[in-house]
Formats: C-alpha cells, structure tokens, sequence
C-alpha cells in the first residue's frame, strides 16, 4: 500500500522525522550521523573547554538540528555539578518593577550563553524555601532573590535551603543590605527617597501623605523613612503614612480610604512605588478630584508607565536593568565589585509647582 492510500493522520505520521515518531534521538546519534566520535559531540554541544576543530563542531551541529536533538540538562547539571541556568526569584512578574530587573538578568545569561528561570514567591517565606528546595535539585549556577526582604535574617528553612545550595557549588546574590548573603546588589532607597522630599518640599509643597507597605519591608522602610527625612528636613509635614502593599490595587485602596478622611487641595501623595502611584491616580481621578494642581503624586522607581500616565508622573530613576545585569554578573563573576547605581530625581506634570 502505498502512502497516498493511507488515512491523513496516518500520511503524517508516516512523513514526520523518524524522532518525532520514536525515541528521543541520543548524542551516539548525533555522533553517527555527525561521523565523529561520541567525545568529539559531546564537546562540541556541551560547551567543553577541549578545543573542538570548527569543521567537526559545524558537521556536530548540523546533525544535532537535523535529528532535532537537545542536550539533557539534568545529565550535564550532574556531570558537571551545575546546569547552565540562572534562577531568578521575584516577588510578584506582574509588577514592572521586577519585570526590569529581569530584563537585565536575561541580557547578561545571553551574553555568557546561559538561561534564565523565573519563580514568584509572593513574599511568602514558606513558598520561597519550597521554590529554592525544588530548585537545587536542578542545581543552576546562580540563585538571585531579588524580591524585597523583611528586617532580620532569612527565615531558617530558606536559610538552610541557600547554604545547601552554595555547598554545592551555587552562587547566592540578593538585592539589599542582607547580611546573610555575601554578594549583594544594593539600590539606595534611602538616599533616592530623600532627595525626592527635599526636591517636592524645593517645588513649595508642605503637606504629604505616604502610601508605603508594611513596617518591616526593607525597600519600603528605607523609602519611607527616606523622605521623612528629605521632606521634614526641608520644613514639610507628613500627615500620615498609611501601609499596604507593593500592588496597584493597594494604592488606589488606600487613596480611596485617604480622599474618604479629606484630602485638602495642594496635598503631594509619596508612593512607594510607581505602581502604588499609579493606583492613587486611579483612585483620585475616580473621585472626582484632579492629579496635579489639585492633588499632586509622585511615585518612585520610574517604570516606564511612569511617562505613559496622564499627567506624567514624578519619580525617582533607578537603572533597574543595570542591577539586573549587576546581579548577573555577581553570580558569574569571581571578582565582583558592584559598581555605583546612581539613583535621580524625574519631575514631571504630576507634581507641578506649588503657588506660594
């Protein structure tokens, strides 16, 4: 019978690859159709540092797309003691925040050949110990926790799960001051924050609101208490601070509870964040009241919604893809020295000059 005569899925079946039909073609594959040695394809595909003449290495890895083979990750993370992966640990991929740090931690893995993983913690103590487990496991070369830590050291289980990791060979960076972790990626929150309240105090304001998240979150303490000392050292009053979280959803909550107690005209709003900003926005244009000369906000980290929010919002710029790309190169780098993050001061239409 010929294959005209056959059902369609089976016509299919019959013209796909012989490894879409079968087994998983294996690098002795590879080296049989290659007409090299099994050690000559190996080199040639695992990244060996044994020189690979480039007619063998170009013959290997016309062999290897032509059978559509790839290279066991798990078999190379345990020959070699680790695979070639980064993994990346944020707080929350929706949030712009994390999603610019990743970017630069993604620009370096591609310099140096490497992939990325991401995984959310939620801020959750518990869930992050059970993400670092599952990851040694898979044995990647580096680990960055970049999501915004609590005071204190690190919860004992994810403790104890990071010095595994580093046991066996793992690099470890975190983001901010934590003294549990020897390479540190570390954004000055504080000294960003209180150039913004000398600057908004500097454009006439003299009474703030805070939207910060829940004492004890490093990035948000440093942020908040930051500005505290910017603003009132430059005779401003902050009325109150009023504590959510790091979500858009937080910021317009809390406006909204803020406009429901009064909020006088002239008022200047400090978020934590862009998105908290953003939120508050949100919140006071639902109200019925104006962003700017009515109420102003400013907001911190310069997302780029931050130009793209109607008016533009005022902000401090943290190169976030710089310390991404920082982070990297801290789990790769032997040497490491993290060098500066220069933070400044963006003021746009949401903050426009008070009248005297």
């Amino acid at each position: 019978m010929t294959n005209s005569a056959l059902p369609a899925d089976q016509q299919a079946s019959a013209r796909a690859p012989r490894h879409a039909r079968g087994p998983a073609p294996t690098l002795h594959d590879v080296a049989r159709e290659a007409g090299v040695s099994l050690a000559t394809a190996s080199r040639a595909l695992n990244g060996s540092e044994r020189k690979v003449a480039e007619s063998f290495r170009e013959r290997v890895e016309a062999a290897a797309e032509k059978l559509g083979y790839t290279a066991n990750v798990s078999a190379q993370a345990t020959a070699r003691g680790t695979s070639p992966v980064i993994a990346l640990l944020v707080a929350d991929i929706a949030d712009p925040y994390f999603g610019q740090i990743a970017s630069g931690v993604a620009r370096g893995a591609d310099e140096d050949g490497l992939v990325v993983t991401i995984a959310i913690t939620e801020r959750d103590q518990a869930r992050e110990a059970r993400i670092v487990r599952a990851l040694r496991g898979q044995r990647p070369r580096g680990l960055i926790l970049a999501a915004s830590r609590t005071q204190g050291t690190i919860e004992t289980d994810t403790a104890h799960e990071l010095a595994e990791f580093s046991r066996l060979g793992g690099t470890v960076v975190a983001f901010g001051p934590d003294a549990d972790i020897e390479r540190r990626v570390e954004i000055d929150n504080h000294a960003g924050a209180e150039a913004l309240g000398k600057r908004m105090a500097d454009l006439g304001y003299r009474s703030a609101i805070v939207l910060g998240a829940s004492q004890g979150v490093r990035t948000s303490d440093d942020r908040v208490a930051g500005f505290h000392s910017g603003f009132e050292g430059a005779e401003g009053n902050i009325v109150s601070v009023r504590r959510g979280d790091f979500r858009r959803e937080s910021g317009a909550a809390e406006m909204t509870a803020a406009l429901a107690e009064g909020v006088p005209p002239g008022t200047l709003i400090f978020a934590i964040s862009d998105v908290v900003a953003i939120g508050a926005m949100a919140a006071i244009r639902e109200s019925g009241r104006e962003v700017g000369a009515d109420i102003a906000v400013c907001g911190f980290d310069d997302v780029p919604a931050a130009i793209d929010v109607t008016p533009a919002l005022t902000t401090v710029r943290v190169p976030l893809s710089e310390a991404g790309y920082q982070a990297f190169r801290a789990t790769v780098d032997t040497a490491w020295v993290q060098p500066p993050l220069p933070l400044e001061v963006v003021v746009r239409a949401s903050t426009p000059v008070l009248a005297p």
